[in-house]
Formats: C-alpha cells, structure tokens, sequence
C-alpha cells in the first residue's frame, strides 16, 4: 500500500523508487502482486505517466488516509514514550546540505540511532506536505505564512577572491571597480547586483558584469578556490577558506552582508513528534558550537 501511494503521488515508478530506496523494477512488481491479490486493476501503465483506474483512485485515497492514520498513531506513540523513531525526512539546499548537513547528521545518527535519516539535496522550493518532507532547512525569511519557522542560526554574505588572483590583478578599492575585475556571478534573480553601503547611510546596488555565471554556487566557490575571480558568498561556505588563507575578503568596509536568519521550517505540529524535536535542537547545538560567521572564533 506505501509502495501504491507512493507510486501515485509522485507520478513514475522511478521516482517512487528514489523515495523508497528501491529499483523501478521492484516498485512495478510491488504494484502488481498488490493488483493480483486484490483481484482488479489499479492503474494503467504508460511510458510517461501512472494513470488510476476506478478502483485505483479509490484505493489511493483510502491508502493514503490509512497511512497517515498509521504514521500519525506511531508518532503519537513514540511520543508519549519520549523515543525518537523512524523516518526523518529533510531537504535543504545543496550547497549547505554538503557544507554542513551532511557531516553533521553523521553525528545526529550516532546519538538517536533509531531515527532513520531521508535527505533531498534541492535548490528549489518544496512542497512540505507533498513531497512528505517533515524538516526544510532555508536561509531566509520564511514565505510561506502554513508553515512554523525555527531559527538556528545565522548567515551573510561575503565578497572573496584568492591571494593568487589579488596577487595578479590587485584588490578593488571601491565597488566601481568591479567593473575592471574578473567577477563570478550567482544567476539566481537579483544576483547579478551587489548591494554596498553608501556614506550617507544609504545601500546602493552595483552592477556586477560578470566573466563567470553559475546558478552553482558549488561552483563558484570552485572558481574562486581557483583563482578565476572575484565573488560574493554566503558565509558558511566561504569562513573555512577564508580561515585558511584560501580566499580573502573584499571591500568589508563598503559590502551590505545581507545578514538573514537560517530557519528549520516544518508543518504546524510537526514538533510534537520525537524525532522531529531532537533534531531541532540539535540544529541549535551543531551550529551555534560550530558558527561559521567570520566574526565568531
């Protein structure tokens, strides 16, 4: 029945299977010994798509409130008994989830070994509730009014290059001199515009001609590791080469930092569950004992 719902609400058999953690094949096989003992058809299999017979859509949507009833009486369970279990389910952006998440939820892991750990690398917004995620980890202010916010930390932005590329080709003095300088430029919305403080108080938004443009921000950390220009970083990436000798801050004294709060943001109620609480406060734990801000030791 997880393996049906599943299939249905994602759409493809191999998606499902990425989910589950199995081969497309052996969610096709699940499916059909589930329709050989149930005696009907319940979906119809094209190249592109899953489609429901009658007697499918019925059954998704009384699986599906089956298994919420289920998983929601388990968590209930589990809660009163205080003991995080089960499957946590977590997405966060790339670049943050290999940064940071990834080593830390290894740590996480040996403390609440129970807790089975499912995380989505994406830089793209997600659904919550249709993606069954239970934790978003976004650097932001939250959007979403549905969703409950769980601050743990901080980041900013931070405009580098290397030692071997300012060797080469000199510091900026100011932010119109940029201009002159090989620049590597984020292409999500707005990136192309660095934001600077003005001597009257003010921000003003430069614009950043760019020799190099990502929407990677792997990648441009990569580029400026290698000399290629100059760019502009959250602080959780760039602090350890920075810290290292790596990478050298630019235009401190001018560049807006965009200082923003990293939220963990789940569905109201979602706290309650054992799982969910601990890791919310091992988000606190991890990374206030590990800041990454520049200004911290």
């Amino acid at each position: 029945m997880r393996v049906f719902v599943r299939a249905i609400e994602r759409g493809t058999f191999a998606v499902a299977a990425s989910d589950l953690g199995l081969t497309p094949s052996a969610v096709s096989k699940l499916v059909s010994r589930l329709e050989a003992r149930l005696g009907v058809r319940l979906v119809n299999r094209t190249t592109r798509k899953l489609a429901l017979t009658a007697e499918g859509e019925t059954y998704f949507q009384s699986g599906r409130r089956l298994i919420e009833a289920v998983d929601g009486l388990e968590d209930e369970v589990a809660a009163s008994a205080g003991r995080p279990r089960g499957v946590l389910r977590i997405s966060t952006a790339v670049s943050f989830g290999v940064q940071h998440l990834t080593p830390a939820l290894i740590e996480f892991h040996q403390r609440y070994s129970d807790v089975r750990i499912n995380l989505s690398l994406t830089d793209k917004s997600v659904d919550l509730h249709a993606e069954q995620i239970d934790v978003a980890l976004r650097m932001g202010p939250l959007e979403d009014s549905s969703l409950v916010a769980h601050k743990f930390a901080e980041v900013e932005r931070v405009i580098c290059a290397s030692p071997a590329y300012v060797a080469e080709f000199g510091a900026p003095a100011s932010p119109a001199d940029l201009a002159r300088h090989r620049c590597i430029v984020f292409t999500a919305p707005g990136r192309g515009r660095w934001p600077f403080r003005t001597a009257d108080g003010g921000l003003e938004q430069a614009e950043v001609p760019p020799t190099f443009a990502t929407d990677s921000l792997e990648c441009i950390l990569q580029l400026a590791l290698q000399g290629a220009g100059i760019a502009r970083l959250p602080d959780f990436m760039a602090a350890r080469a920075i810290r290292a000798g790596a990478l050298v801050p630019l235009l401190a004294a001018q560049h807006y930092p965009e200082r923003r709060p990293a939220l963990a943001v789940y569905q109201p109620g979602a706290e309650r569950s054992p799982k969910v609480a601990v890791f919310l406060g091992f988000l606190n734990e991890r990374f206030g004992r590990e800041a990454w801000q520049l200004g911290k030791s």
